[in-house]
């Protein structure tokens, strides 16, 4: 049981998201809540405060009467319910409420208490909002989003439960859910800030870290096949750059590669007497960088994960509302905590490094089919009649349509701010665009690594040495295997290599 008092960490999402672990409010929680809800009754009598008696937006200017505050928040919730294009998977919906609950339990928002009492009850039963993925600019946070979440707060809208999608209201009756109670700025207080963004950002680092993992994998498993040298991944080479992700990266490999018998030592071939005397020399002195250069490519993406993931932390522990109850100096700050900058720039970051991610798969999954290139491998890994049986070959054209797909999705969204809300909104964060952009570049990705991978066996299947084989690649090679069995006859493979991604996905290569 996740008891929420303290400041969530990487792991705590991924066992509320993946294991199914409960949450509970913390009496410290708790206590923070409803000081802040009280100090906000008696502080916003005889006091103009924004979205509490006025209205939104650029309609602040209008000062709402105090019979009609509850009816504010309800109209604000129900008008922004507007979202369009493709649902919200569940796993990301789960995560936007834990960053939203999160964000409420630091006592900074005014809300009653029964707001975080329903969200805990919606995570600990999953049900998950219906909630679409176009809608908010990511400035006056994500408004749209947030709201559908809202909506059903309140008893209103639509969830998916149990895999089907139900009006909120049946399913509320059905498990005794007490709606969230409506009292002073709750409607705001729900959609004012990034948990959007930031939900899926953190799911998004989640299957990050998993995809760099297996491109590790895949590249050294490629250096087993091709028999390459040693050096690129010493200890020495690499501890000559300062950069962390790069060094983390070769030893990984190092470890990966320690007992393989197919790697050479360059001292035994190219440093030995004599070999000198060679005045050509048929094998390539140096791999090609896809092979030679992969610390160098993936340690940037190494580093940019971990950095995105203390920025995307940073921010789910905050408070991004507005206005800002503070207990402790009695006062209400306006401002724009809700501004979605940190998180939409670290989403750009992380597809433009996933995006590269994809394109290293690519280069040598391409390298492995080609071979004028690699000579030792049949073209394309047909292991049928050349010119009658085609191999690989057709799944290289899904990996490099694929690849050009995130190349053109790793554009910023940052910098592409829309002014909106009559000019109120004149520069936004678009962070909610920019982390579904990411989330479609992360699930490419996995659909280009498989295709390497599905190749990586085919190469393992002709060159026939699995008793060389480092115990790493030994260890995950026999169940790879059963996913997609030897290609000599020709046969469709889009189940086969769809199977093989979502394994990835669910799996860790490490």
């Amino acid at each position: 049981m996740l008891n929420l008092n303290n400041a969530l960490n990487f792991d705590d999402f991924y066992k509320v998201l993946f294991e199914n672990e409960k949450i509970e409010l913390g009496k410290e929680s708790e206590s923070r809540i409803t000081e802040s809800f009280e100090f906000l009754k008696d502080f916003s009598r005889n006091k103009i405060i924004y979205g509490v008696n006025t209205g939104f937006g650029p309609m602040a200017q209008y000062k709402i009467n105090d019979e009609d505050k509850i009816k504010l928040q309800l109209n604000l919730i129900r008008s922004h319910a507007s979202g369009a294009g493709d649902l919200m998977q569940p796993d990301y919906v789960k995560a936007l409420m834990l960053a939203r609950l999160n964000t409420l339990c630091l006592g900074k928002s005014g809300i009653h208490k029964s707001v975080a009492l329903s969200l805990i009850e919606l995570i600990n039963n999953n049900i998950t909002p219906v909630i679409f993925e176009h809608g908010g600019v990511g400035a006056s946070g994500d408004l749209v989003q947030l709201a559908h979440l809202a909506l059903v707060l309140v008893g209103e809208g639509e969830v998916i439960y149990k895999g089907k999608r139900r009006d909120t209201v049946s399913v509320f009756q059905e498990l005794g859910i007490k709606p969230a109670e409506i009292k002073i700025r709750e409607g705001l207080a729900v959609m004012n800030g990034t948990s959007a963004m930031t939900g899926i950002g953190i799911v998004n680092l989640i299957y990050s870290k998993r995809l760099l993992k297996w491109a590790v994998f895949c590249s050294s498993v490629i250096n087993e096949i091709v028999q390459a040298y040693d050096d690129h991944l010493s200890e020495e080479l690499n501890s000559a750059k300062l950069h962390p992700g790069q060094q983390k990266i070769a030893k990984v490999m190092r470890k990966h590669l320690s007992d393989s018998k197919l790697t050479r030592d360059r001292n035994d071939h190219l440093y030995s007497n004599g070999a000198d005397k060679n005045t050509f020399f048929k094998e390539k002195v140096q791999e090609y960088y896809s092979l030679r250069c992969v610390p160098q490519i993936l340690g940037p993406v190494s580093d940019t994960l971990d950095h995105s993931l203390k920025i995307l932390l940073e921010e789910v522990n905050s408070a991004n509302d507005n206005p800002i109850i503070d207990v402790k100096t009695e006062h209400v700050y306006h401002g724009g905590n809700f501004h979605g900058d940190y998180v939409s720039l670290e989403m750009d970051k992380l597809r433009l490094a996933i995006t590269k991610t994809s394109m290293l798969a690519e280069r040598q999954l391409n390298y492995l089919l080609n071979a004028k290139l690699n000579d030792i491998l049949p073209p394309f890994v047909n292991m049928g009649t050349l010119g009658l049986n085609f191999g690989m070959q057709g799944a290289q054209f899904t990996a490099v349509s694929t690849t050009a797909e995130n190349q053109m999705l790793s554009n910023s969204m940052y910098v592409h701010s829309i002014p909106n809300n009559n000019d109120n909104q004149d520069i936004v964060s678009m962070g909610a665009n920019s982390a579904n952009m990411t989330k479609k570049v992360i699930e490419n990705s996995f659909e280009v690594l498989s295709t390497e991978l599905a190749t990586i066996i085919q190469a393992l299947y002709y060159l026939d040495f699995d008793d060389k084989l480092s115990s790493a690649t030994k260890q995950r090679l026999e169940e790879l295997r059963k996913i997609i069995p030897q290609v000599q006859e020709d046969r469709p493979l889009y189940k086969e290599i769809s199977e093989l991604k979502e394994y990835l996905r669910n799996n860790e290569a490490y």
